[in-house]
């Protein structure tokens, strides 16, 4: 695992957008992207930039059932307004939230399809608090492919402060699994905080256990982890120099 640690968030999106650019030049054609506030800043520097995406495809990790591609709380939302409106792909692709209200293992299955028929190149990843990647939470399977994810109770309370009503809150998701994230030739994965120290740590120095699902990456042959200094605080002198 090659690890870059950079001042603060901003610089350290740079570091990865010119990871991503670099990586387009040399040919890569399918891209796997992330949501959340971790790569807002990255998009922002990606629309700002003159790279052409006409030609590549995006694969998302996830998206909530039962929430409409419109719905300003769904990824396809987030990431048209963040990314695909002002650098659209050739295709990009987002689980079907719709069709798995009904058939979570339809929309499943889709998405493995879609997976299997565009390798991935180059994934991008966020890092949880508590190890997770994507919502493949503590306890999820090495061998996972896409499946519906039960939202935590924590998970659920956190995302109300987004809706009208707590009840209006996606329960589930839709969400690629480990094997998936793992299949990608190369994986670009990005920290930033304090509050992710702990993680950073494990996930790097730890032992590899689905108690930490970020520890697979240490079995990845091209795994770059981006993070500042308040992520990296906790790594060893061996990284953290």
């Amino acid at each position: 695992m090659k690890i870059i640690i950079t001042e603060d968030k901003a610089s350290g999106s740079k570091k990865a957008f010119d990871l991503f650019k670099g990586s387009i030049a040399n040919g890569t054609k399918v891209i796997g992207l992330a949501t959340g506030s971790t790569p807002v800043t990255l998009y922002q520097q990606w629309t700002e930039s003159d790279l052409d995406n006409s030609n590549l495809i995006s694969i998302n990790l996830d998206e909530y059932v039962g929430l409409t591609p419109d719905n300003d709380q769904s990824y396809h939302y987030f990431m048209q307004k963040n990314l695909f409106d002002k650098k659209p792909f050739k295709h990009s692709y987002v689980p079907d939230g719709i069709k798995a209200i009904k058939d979570p293992e339809g929309a499943s299955a889709d998405y493995n399809r879609i997976i299997a028929e565009n390798p991935i190149d180059l994934q991008l990843l966020g890092l949880g608090q508590n190890g997770h990647i994507a919502f493949n939470e503590p306890g999820t399977s090495f061998d996972s492919v896409t499946h519906e994810v039960k939202l935590t109770e924590n998970t659920i309370k956190a995302n109300s402060r987004f809706f009208n009503n707590i009840d209006d809150v996606p329960k589930s998701a839709i969400c690629m699994g480990i094997a998936n994230i793992m299949s990608a030739k190369e994986i670009v994965i990005m920290a930033f905080g304090d509050n992710k120290a702990d993680a950073v740590q494990k996930m790097v120095e730890g032992p590899v256990t689905e108690d930490v699902p970020a520890s697979v990456l240490q079995q990845h042959q091209n795994v770059t982890l981006i993070v500042d200094q308040a992520a990296a605080s906790k790594l060893s002198s061996t990284y953290n120099k």
